[in-house]
């Protein structure tokens, strides 16, 4: 692995390489803080992917791309005299002395829970009005959620009992069926809504990540239907001629795979 002063130098030579092109290249010298926003949101989704498929190779060339973002944020801000790349990186230090006072003070935790909790108490001493408004509003609603569940649990809003989130859950179910049978698409739609974040809320009592779950469901369903079309052509056959039996047998195939 690379020393100290190797990764030292490696973000000083990116430092430079953003100033030439910055001045040099004509895109980049165009970029705006707007601009750059959803190739950002991009590249963190591909590093995503790259996780899930625990390929490490592609892990270290997307954590790159979003180094480069960060360091673009910090080249724009330096340039309007607001921040740059020291700003950022000073400011997370002091944040993460700040909020590991088991660390860096004289507080005792016993385990992870506390410092969770601690974090939270500690962002609302330091202004914030809501443990709640830390979660972006432009997150998607599977992750929202999850992390609304997270902060909250963080200061105590939480079951007992991963049985306790089970039977809410199964009263959800119940209550959705009820709205089902009486036909409001209304009622349904928020029905389905309590259902799904009963389920998002039961996956943390599990230890599971509901986002990299359904992820990782998707990206397996993907591989098994693609297989189905794969072999319905080997048998010069469409999709839409062919029964569910007939596509169950390869579909049964595409599991043991």
């Amino acid at each position: 692995m690379n020393t100290r002063e190797d990764q030292l130098q490696a973000i000083d030579r990116l430092l430079t390489i953003m100033n030439e092109l910055r001045e040099q290249c004509p895109w980049d010298r165009k970029q705006t803080m707007q601009t750059l926003r959803h190739l950002t949101i991009e590249e963190t989704y591909e590093l995503g992917d790259a996780i899930l498929d625990n390929d490490l190779d592609e892990v270290k060339k997307e954590l790159g791309d979003l180094l480069l973002h960060i360091v673009f944020y910090a080249k724009i801000g330096s340039e309007t005299g607001d921040f740059d790349i020291a700003d950022v990186a000073n400011g997370i230090c002091e944040k993460l002395i700040s909020r590991h006072p088991h660390i860096y003070g004289d507080v005792e935790v016993e385990n992870e829970e506390d410092v969770k909790r601690n974090w939270e108490n500690l962002k609302l001493k330091e202004g914030k009005k809501s443990v709640l408004e830390g979660v972006p509003k432009s997150l998607p609603a599977l992750v929202k959620a999850s992390r609304i569940q997270d902060k909250v649990a963080g200061v105590g809003f939480d079951w007992e009992e991963p049985q306790q989130v089970f039977e809410k859950l199964q009263e959800e179910l119940a209550e959705l069926q009820e709205e089902v049978n009486a036909q409001d698409p209304e009622k349904i739609e928020a029905e389905f809504g309590d259902v799904l974040f009963s389920m998002i809320n039961y996956a943390r009592f599990l230890k599971v990540d509901p986002e990299s779950a359904l992820e990782r469901t998707n990206k397996k369903f993907i591989k098994r239907f693609q297989y189905l079309e794969s072999k319905a052509k080997e048998n010069n056959k469409d999709l839409r001629d062919m029964t569910l039996g007939e596509m169950d047998v390869f579909w049964e195939e595409a599991k043991k795979l």
